[in-house]
């Protein structure tokens, strides 16, 4: 069983709902706001969209998750997300997907595009949406979205009730039509009540958006080709000494 697949042998004292930890004192919040008065944060306001689609862990498509993407636009080709659990202050950051357009995807080695997924359905089945923003505004970026591929690791699995980013991470994958990939409908329709909206309506908005290119997929989404998908495990290793010769 791969690490990523493990279940921790024991939890912090919680409930799981925040880490475990002391309250913030007044003192600590002092210090909080007066950085944030002094300091650029620069990054961190280059974050200028926010979607909420869902996932499903690769090594285990019975495991499928909301997550909620707060997007940096590097620039036309790449977007990089910092990915949480909710869109709450108190929400946990889950991890990171990086997401390239299907130019860029195309130049990738045959064995990394196996790590990354689609977006065209998550886009076409009203399953990727941007809260809040209305659907005629947002169509030209959910098109733009739809011919993307995504490489999602997620580092803290709080669905199966981690208090604490624990043991190694998870590469996660895009719902699809077919087998596993399909998202439980009670998750959908909690999404959809939370936003007042409908992923059935936005998929028959959204029927005549071109899907990614024929022959992008062939290697990406590579469980639906392989029955197979990816687990990462944590082994020692011998580490390597500055100044020291390398043996094999």
């Amino acid at each position: 069983m791969a690490s990523s697949d493990k279940a921790p042998d024991s939890m912090p004292v919680g409930d799981g709902s925040v880490p475990p930890g002391k309250p913030m004192t007044v003192g600590h919040q002092v210090i909080d706001k007066s950085a944030q008065m002094l300091q650029t944060l620069k990054p961190i306001k280059q974050m200028s969209i926010h979607a909420c689609t869902f996932s499903v862990y690769g090594h285990d498509m019975s495991r499928q998750i909301e997550c909620h993407h707060y997007i940096t636009r590097m620039n036309q080709d790449f977007l990089q997300c910092a990915v949480y659990d909710s869109d709450e202050p108190s929400a946990h950051l889950i991890g990171v997907e990086y997401i390239v357009s299907d130019r860029i995807f195309d130049t990738l080695p045959h064995d990394e595009q196996k790590l990354w997924h689609s977006h065209d359905h998550e886009v076409t089945s009203g399953l990727w949406v941007n809260p809040g923003v209305l659907e005629r505004i947002q169509r030209t970026e959910l098109e733009n979205i739809a011919r993307t591929y995504g490489k999602f690791w997620c580092t803290w699995q709080v669905d199966r009730g981690d208090r604490l980013p624990l043991g190694a991470p998870a590469l996660m994958m895009s719902p699809q039509v077919v087998n596993m990939g399909v998202i439980k409908p009670e998750l959908v329709l909690f999404r959809d009540n939370k936003y007042k909206i409908s992923s059935e309506e936005l998929k028959k908005t959204r029927a005549n958006i071109p899907e990614s290119k024929p022959g992008n997929a062939r290697v990406a989404d590579y469980w639906m080709h392989t029955g197979k998908g990816f687990a990462i495990d944590i082994e020692e290793a011998e580490m390597k000494r500055i100044g020291a010769p390398q043996f094999p």
